[in-house]
């Protein structure tokens, strides 16, 4: 049976925590709009603002507490309220992406596939002005080995990406020196969220390899 290897970037009990904040915010952040709306339309009124209010976020808080990512060489699966496995040797579609949110700057892997045509995002790093968060060295390894299987050059190159980045990271490289922080820091400011194809990261890693 295959090792199965967790992919979180962030800690399980960092990501509850974050979790319950969220929760104690709704409740407070639905309780004030409820008392708003209440002084206006009444209870009832009231009581439905606030639970408009404040339900979507608890969903989400929730989604967010239970979100666990793994590989199961080939397979990636993500669980959250359901379950979704991606084939990494079935791959249809590859991309980075890069996320831009109050200065954290977190660059993921997207991948999509066999069996379901399914979607995944793989947090591989987060950086700030402060620091960074990487995925582990064995998670790195792993997701690297379980690409190069796939046989494609797409996923070839994803995987001598990762590769790159271990060889940075045991090199002792500061954080500009590792290429998934080059890759996020290149990516222009502005917006939310942007994709990096295929293309692009080719040039890139040739570039490592220069």
């Amino acid at each position: 049976m295959p090792e199965r290897i967790p992919l979180d970037l962030l800690d399980v009990a960092v990501v509850r925590k974050r979790a319950r904040y969220v929760v104690v915010a709704a409740l407070v952040l639905g309780l004030v709009i409820g008392e708003l709306v209440a002084l206006l339309g009444g209870f009832l009124a009231g009581g439905i603002a606030a639970l408009v209010v404040a339900i979507p976020l608890i969903v989400l808080a929730v989604v967010e507490a239970r979100r666990r990512v793994w590989l199961e060489s080939p397979k990636v699966s993500v669980r959250a309220l359901g379950t979704r496995t991606v084939d990494l040797h079935g791959l249809t579609n590859l991309d980075l992406m890069v996320t831009d949110v109050r200065g954290n700057r977190t660059i993921g892997m997207l991948i999509s596939g066999a069996p379901k045509g399914r979607t995944i995002n793989i947090a591989l790093a987060t950086y700030s002005a402060v620091g960074g968060r990487e995925l582990g060295i064995l998670a790195l390894r792993r997701l690297a080995d379980g690409l190069s299987g796939a046989g494609d050059p797409g996923p070839l190159v994803f995987a001598e990406l990762l590769v790159a980045q271990l060889r940075a990271e045991a090199r002792g490289e500061d954080m500009p020196g590792r290429p998934l922080y080059q890759l996020a820091s290149a990516v222009p400011g502005g917006k939310l969220a942007q994709r990096i194809q295929t293309d692009a990261v080719t040039r890139f890693v040739a570039t490592l390899d220069s």
